[in-house]
């Protein structure tokens, strides 16, 4: 940390004490207080320990890696505008709602039991309704969406899914669709705009306007071949409630349609008839809901330094399984780190995994030639849900292929670079093969991974990622090239998603996740590096989820992280910019990747690509979290969604607010300042450090 901030955290210590001992008088709770936040003021640089020689007995590629301490611009990520796709607009008619619950309460199960039961919301305990779209409400935890409720045996059995899920979709795709169809194309006529409707087996609907290739917009002018024809972009404003919370700098400007817009001011404003056709569909009340079709972001939390700094050569004496404190032990001492997560006590006393759990990973793809992840017996069949051949960046739309063939967006950016960021976050869960002698370890050792791609170029369409969700739970199939039906056929038990949007949780991804949470699997969402309050981040700040917020080795919520009560765990996410294990490299998350600008960690030499990398963000908290849940589910499989939930809340060392204090100048919105401490703030950061150690059993 800087001069100042030294400074400042030292004149604060005294208040946040007193205030942590007015909270919980127990000597160790005060110790925990104190430990933190003397821990703040400054770097702990403990020498590092002495290591076999594990790294010299791999080749330089196998061990190779990128990511140097401080090789970051900022570990504070600014909130940007939320983007989205001029001219595409997503719908759910009610009367898909309306025929689908009247399949679900028909349905039996093949030996006479039901597969449904109705539940009265308001009777029923733990059940709360669901909020209406972009409204604050009480948020949930993962529970089953009020109105019916799912068995055990019908999520179990994957044959009955497929006919649960067919069966109002087959009533859909008659002739309730094509007056809906017919509706959509009305209002686009009346407003002079040529476009087509794409129906989902979902009840999703999807508008595109032909006249306008779908674009993103954005503050700033897009690439080259992302521009539209027209002199300036249009970025949407947050809901009133929002501006209402957040700084003027992160407000754009949300437009209204006009009275008696014209078929020419349309022609000559795609996104402000994207406005208009909305607001036409949502005053019908034939929707249940109407949106824009939203980009998405992936959530690491860095940007190259412009000029990388340099690695000063360290005497190498550990492989690369110890420059992963994120795994090791909680708590001081050799094989032990203070944001570790315990996964080594789980893996030594309980179970390293089992191939009959899944996690789904939503996110850019994997790079099915990663030494680690070619021919690995983790990596089950995936799907690419990307639509737009030019956001997919590989010649198609959808397809079986779940390849990353890369992400940049601007190509003229000099410090662009491809993320490969569902690769490191696969890595974290468990595609690559772990104890094999090479590379880096996972958290699941044995878990069947299924790669989703849903973001490409630019991010990722909350269409294309509303798909994704539920082909990855095993609800709706993928329509191949030939047009049959490809269904998943490893429904996920949990599904990750490391992805983030600067908006209130969108209605239709909100119905995506109640559909796969229903059915019994675990949404698992990063909270966002934004540094602002997580309910105004999706799907972080969405029901039914379970939402991690990033520490650092420390255990400390890291600078960069979204923070407040939507936040549920706090897990590693790292922090480039410290090292405070004192082992030389930065204390960000090690996981697999592609990338450039890496060193050889044995000798200190420059390497010019590489398959390992450190990264930072809520994006490498969240696969912590996941892997997490897989071990849990894989020593017991007999539990329930809910039980390995509560399982999960109950391995965390517990967290106060006044234990995630931080400077209040580093917060962009909330937060609660310390009496005493000037200059500190309070944030919520979840009910504590993950830890499962806690959760391991002799």
């Amino acid at each position: 940390m800087g001069g100042v901030r030294r400074a400042a955290m030292g004149l604060a210590t005294a208040g946040l004490l007193a205030l942590a001992a007015g909270c919980d008088q127990s000597e160790e709770r005060l110790d925990r207080a104190r430990g933190l936040i003397e821990d703040s003021i400054d770097q702990v640089a403990t020498p590092g320990r002495p290591r076999g020689s594990a790294m010299a007995e791999v080749t330089q590629m196998e061990r190779a890696l990128a990511g140097r301490i401080g090789d970051v611009d900022s570990p504070a990520i600014q909130p940007e505008s939320s983007r989205f796709v001029i001219g595409s607009i997503v719908a759910k008619p009610r009367q898909f709602a309306a025929l689908e619950l009247e399949s679900l309460e028909a349905i039996e199960l093949e030996d006479g039991g039901p597969a449904f039961e109705a539940i009265d919301p308001q009777a029923a305990e733990g059940v709360a309704e669901a909020p209406a779209p972009n409204a604050t409400a009480e948020r949930r935890l993962p529970q089953p969406r009020s109105g019916m409720r799912v068995t055990p045996r019908a999520v179990q059995d994957r044959a009955q899914l497929k006919r649960i899920r067919r069966l109002p979709s087959e009533k859909w795709r008659g002739d309730v669709q094509a007056d809906v169809e017919d509706k959509m194309y009305d209002v686009m006529e009346k407003y002079g705009i040529q476009g087509r409707v794409q129906p989902s087996l979902s009840g999703q609907m999807k508008i595109e306007f032909a006249q306008y290739a779908p674009e993103p917009t954005q503050l700033r002018p897009p690439p080259e071949e992302l521009r539209l024809r027209r002199p300036a972009l249009e970025a949407i404003r947050p809901e009133p409630q929002l501006q209402a919370r957040l700084p003027e700098w992160s407000l754009n400007r949300r437009r209204q349609c006009p009275g008696g817009a014209s078929p020419e001011l349309m022609r000559e404003d795609p996104a402000l008839a994207t406005e208009c056709v909305i607001q036409e569909l949502r005053a019908s009340n034939d929707f249940e809901y109407v949106e824009k079709d939203f980009l998405f972001d992936h959530q690491f939390a860095r940007r190259p330094a412009e000029t990388p700094t340099t690695l000063a050569y360290v005497e190498p004496n550990d492989p690369l399984w110890d420059l992963q404190w994120h795994f090791q032990k909680n708590g001081e001492g050799e094989d032990a780190s203070l944001g570790g997560a315990g996964f080594v006590d789980f893996w030594t006393r309980n179970s390293d995994g089992s191939a009959e759990v899944v996690v789904a990973v939503v996110d850019t793809g994997l790079e099915m030639d990663h030494p680690e992840i070619a021919g690995s017996p983790n990596v089950a069949p995936g799907w690419d849900m990307v639509s737009d051949p030019l956001m997919g960046n590989d010649g198609d739309g959808r397809d079986s292929d779940p390849d990353d063939p890369g992400d940049i967006c601007d190509p003229n950016d000099p410090l662009a670079e491809n993320s490969f960021h569902g690769t490191h976050v696969a890595g974290t869960v468990g595609a690559a093969a772990s104890n094999n002698g090479t590379g880096v370890a996972a958290g699941a050792w044995n878990v069947k991974i299924v790669p989703v791609r849903a973001l490409g170029k630019c991010g990722g369409r909350l269409s294309d990622i509303n798909d994704a969700i539920r082909w990855a739970g095993g609800l709706i199939p993928a329509i191949d090239e030939g047009g049959a039906e490809i269904w998943n056929e490893n429904p996920a038990d949990i599904i990750n998603l490391s992805i983030g949007l600067f908006e209130f949780c969108p209605a239709s991804l909100q119905d995506a996740i109640d559909a796969v949470t229903e059915r019994g699997a675990i949404v698992v969402a990063a909270a966002g590096n934004a540094r602002v309050s997580t309910r105004f981040y999706a799907p972080g700040g969405c029901n039914n989820v379970i939402t991690a917020a990033a520490g650092d080795a420390r255990g400390h919520i890291a600078p960069y992280s979204n923070y407040g009560d939507e936040v549920d765990v706090l897990a590693p996410g790292g922090d480039l910019s410290r090292d405070d294990n004192g082992d030389g490299r930065p204390d960000g998350v090690l996981s697999t990747k592609s990338a450039a600008n890496c060193y050889d960690p044995l000798t200190g030499n420059a390497v010019e690509t590489c398959f390992y990398a450190f990264e930072q963000g809520t994006s490498m908290a969240a696969p912590h979290v996941s892997a997490a849940l897989a071990l849990m589910k894989a020593d017991r499989p007999e539990m329930t969604s809910s039980e390995i939930t509560a399982q999960l809340l109950s391995a965390l060392e517990p967290r106060e607010p006044i234990q995630c204090a931080r400077p209040c100048a580093d917060l962009t919105s909330g937060g609660e300042a310390v009496d005493g401490s000037p200059g500190m703030c309070a944030v919520a950061c979840g009910a504590g450090l993950l830890n499962l150690g806690l959760a391991a059993e002799p």
